[in-house]
């Protein structure tokens, strides 16, 4: 029964997973259409206060004050503002790129996060490895194309969010052994809302079109609604049986692409996002693989 049950929460978790990778293909497919007649800092401002609003009115009624709690407030913070610089640097990404394409080169990340632990953290990696952290490398070259004419300064902000996103996730999984996801997901919106607060008044613009004011409060349902999925997701599957499914994002970002913006990546570009998915989605099983082979010597 209890092996049933397993079964049944993986599959909740998946599902909740594929869930959270259309909300975020959503938001970014949002945001290159916002970004074009809003400012950057006044949507960025809006998609974190949306977010920072929504979860403190879920939150604080079922946990109580309870839910700020933190052991490492100055370490809440550090998260909060690397995962603005990561917001600032996809927001400025879109308006360079395709959704499909840069959603593929977002996507690298846990492949960039291999490489950290193995120069930084002088953590034993794999030849295995270090060939998946190969094949992710060419595929984003594949995408960004850099010998291509339409290759310019742009194209390089999605590289910088992909170091500034590593940066976040390695702190992510140090923090997530002490602290609650739901606290930490407090700090990151509200510490981004006052942050992005502090240009606002320099940025702020009177939009004329209503849509525009629907679409930014699209986006910060999209990003509130996204992490919950998230958090929900690893409370009932680990993260390596969910990791291989947040490459469902790459699809649905292209399809927002083709949707809103008629786009369809070239041969070469969709060679790459194909390489950089499976080399993704193989890292993840590998680690599913080590986890168990070390298993029986730890017992």
């Amino acid at each position: 029964m209890s092996g049933v049950a397993g079964r049944q929460h993986a599959l909740a978790g998946i599902a909740l997973v594929v869930a959270a990778s259309a909300c975020f293909a959503a938001l970014d497919t949002t945001t290159k259409w916002v970004s074009a007649a809003v400012p950057l800092l006044m949507a960025l401002w809006f998609r974190y206060a949306f977010q920072a609003v929504a979860t403190t009115l879920i939150a604080l009624p079922l946990r109580g004050r309870a839910v700020w709690r933190t052991r490492h407030p100055g370490w809440q913070l550090v998260r909060g503002v690397l995962l603005l610089a990561s917001s600032l640097l996809a927001f400025a990404s879109l308006r360079f790129m395709p959704v499909g394409e840069f959603t593929a080169i977002v996507m690298i990340t846990p492949l960039v996060i291999t490489l950290l632990a193995a120069t930084l953290l002088k953590e034993r990696v794999s030849a295995a490895r270090w060939a998946l952290v190969a094949g992710g490398f060419v595929g984003t070259l594949m995408i960004i194309q850099p010998g291509g004419g339409s290759f310019g300064l742009g194209s390089l902000l999605p590289l910088a969010l992909v170091a500034c996103n590593s940066w976040f996730q390695v702190l992510t999984s140090k923090m997530a052994r002490t602290e609650d996801p739901v606290t930490m997901h407090l700090y990151t919106g509200w510490t981004g809302t006052l942050v992005a607060s502090l240009a606002l008044p320099f940025v702020w613009t009177t939009l004329a079109d209503p849509w525009l004011w629907v679409a930014m409060c699209f986006m910060g349902f999209m990003g509130a609604v996204g992490h919950f999925f998230l958090i929900m997701a690893y409370t009932r599957a680990p993260a390596g049986t969910l990791t291989p499914y947040l490459y469902a994002q790459i699809a649905f970002a292209m399809l927002g692409g083709v949707i809103v913006f008629a786009h369809v990546p070239g041969p070469l570009a969709l060679a790459g996002i194909v390489m950089i998915a499976v080399c993704g989605a193989a890292g993840a099983w590998l680690t599913v693989r080590e986890r168990r082979e070390r298993a029986p010597d730890a017992a």
